[in-house]
């Protein structure tokens, strides 16, 4: 007799999960707590990029929706190895080693991208973001090269009809508001007054980011200010639900992924646009240009590294800067180089010819110590190097008390423009200890029988940020698991 699971949830990692325990013969049922819309969890408002190991172009072919592409002819994908996925994890681990469940990132990221393309799951190079032209050729840089086919929603679609073609069955609009036991066993879920019975139970229903009370509890009073940039849902009911249960806590609790987003935007990250153009609040272009705060400073290192492996940290560092918010500050000479969420059409900004008009539209900022920083920033740029957004260039500014170490060019064309931004929450960092089955476990090592879990879930995977790109992976990864455990240890 086959297996049952029920998957709280339905984002890329319950999905993924669904898929992977399908595949060994269990009957799945998917449990949403949102209504159709709203469903697929933070995966619908992603660009759909995923980070994994490969050696060249032709271990991405098999993944392309498109291989026969004429774009493909000029990419220059270059490789992305195991050991450089290692050291990018360890750039954010503040001095920790790599921990288990990075590891396993690492190990199977590439093995699990073959294995969704296997289930018709389809990728594209992310020609937009992730690559520049350079002597002819189509280069991408910082190890992201692709994301799904239609971005997280069409993740979440494909996805989906691989687990209904399997015979998977979602339901909407039902709540899971706890689990149900039988001695140390979790033996199905409750359902506000029904009860659904099952051999395993995955959760997989995200973190705590849109609950208030919880960021604030774990992160600190800044993060009551954070814009929440994906679904309303997440508001740690899995946490909750397998701590009663005896589940053990693991990993950072007050760490997250946050990102620079329109200081205007609503929360939730648009939720009357269409699924697509949610992503559009980011402001993640700040390498080509700076960031000042309320007193006229800069406070990071715009240009310390590749985008990819800063804006999880430096939406963190928004909602440090007095009243949480900043402005990013460009000229005109990289307008056409800004990501597209800069001419989304609700984006706010102010325009002036002049930077001395500028500071003075720039709403909550000292003016005179804005213009300050911007004129010692000019006088400080490096002229003797030349600019390469494909490399880290060197291009950088001399005798500042804080560097700008790459991509810095003078901010002297009109006209200018600046953006107000602030910090924007993903996904939290806090979670649960899983064994390589993705079993939950308790504080003493044991398992708890029939209770597993993946996604946002899993603690240990990240510290103080990420690599971008490595969330969705990482759900897959550790969704995969989980169903497979499931399906065939539900015993455990």
């Amino acid at each position: 007799m086959p297996k049952s699971v029920i998957v709280v949830g339905s984002g890329n990692a319950a999905l993924s999960s669904a898929i992977a325990a399908l595949e060994k013969g269990a009957e799945v049922l998917l449990l949403e707590k949102a209504d159709e819309a709203l469903a697929g969890g933070n995966t619908k408002y992603t660009a759909g990029a995923m980070r994994f190991a490969y050696a060249g172009k032709d271990d991405l072919m098999p993944l392309l929706r498109d291989p026969e592409d004429s774009r493909l002819a000029t990419a220059d994908f270059g490789s992305y190895t195991v050991e450089t996925f290692g050291n990018d994890l360890l750039g954010f681990n503040d001095g920790r080693p790599l921990s288990a469940e990075q590891e396993t990132l690492i190990s199977e990221s590439g093995e699990t991208m073959r294995w969704l393309a296997s289930h018709d799951v389809k990728f594209e190079p992310i020609y937009g973001r992730q690559s520049f032209e350079k002597d002819g050729r189509r280069v991408f840089w910082g190890g992201l090269t692709l994301a799904a086919e239609n971005e997280g929603v069409g993740l979440f679609d494909m996805e989906l009809a691989a687990v209904k073609k399997m015979g998977g069955a979602l339901r909407y609009g039902a709540a899971v508001t706890g689990l149900l036991t039988q001695g140390d066993r979790v033996t199905g879920v409750r359902v506000g007054n029904e009860e659904i019975r099952a051999d395993a139970v995955i959760l997989a229903s995200g973190g705590f980011e849109a609950n208030e009370d919880l960021r604030v509890e774990h992160m600190g009073p800044n993060w009551k200010a954070a814009k929440v940039r994906g679904t309303p849902h997440n508001t740690g009911d899995g946490l909750r639900m397998a701590s009663e249960a005896g589940a053990c806590a693991h990993g950072l609790y007050a760490g997250c992924h946050a990102t620079p987003m329109d200081l205007h935007m609503a929360d939730f990250g648009g939720l009357g646009l269409p699924p697509g153009e949610r992503k559009n609040y980011r402001k993640i272009s700040y390498f080509l240009g700076v960031m000042l705060n309320a007193e006229g400073n800069r406070f990071v290192d715009e240009g310390a590294n590749f985008r990819n492996y800063t804006y999880a940290q430096y939406g963190a560092a928004i909602l440090e800067q007095p009243g949480q918010f900043a402005w990013q500050v460009f000229d005109s000479k990289v307008f056409d180089l800004l990501y597209e969420e800069y001419r989304f059409h609700d984006a706010h900004f102010v325009e002036a010819q002049t930077l001395e008009d500028l500071v003075q539209k720039m709403e909550g900022v000292d003016p005179d110590a804005a213009l300050a920083t911007l004129k010692a920033y000019n006088k400080a740029v490096n002229d003797n190097v030349t600019f390469d957004p494909t490399s880290l260039d060197g291009k950088g500014t001399q005798g500042l008390p804080l560097a700008k170490s790459n991509w810095a060019q003078r901010i002297d064309k009109g006209p200018f423009r600046a953006f107000p931004v602030t910090g924007g929450i993903t996904f939290t960092y806090g979670g649960l200890k899983v064994d390589d089955t993705g079993n939950v476990r308790t504080a003493d090592g044991a398992g708890i029988p029939g209770l597993f879990a993946c996604g946002e879930l899993v603690g240990g995977v990240f510290f103080a940020g990420y690599p971008g790109g490595s969330g969705l992976t990482s759900g897959a990864v550790f969704g995969r698991r989980a169903g497979y455990g499931a399906a065939t240890n539900s015993a455990h």
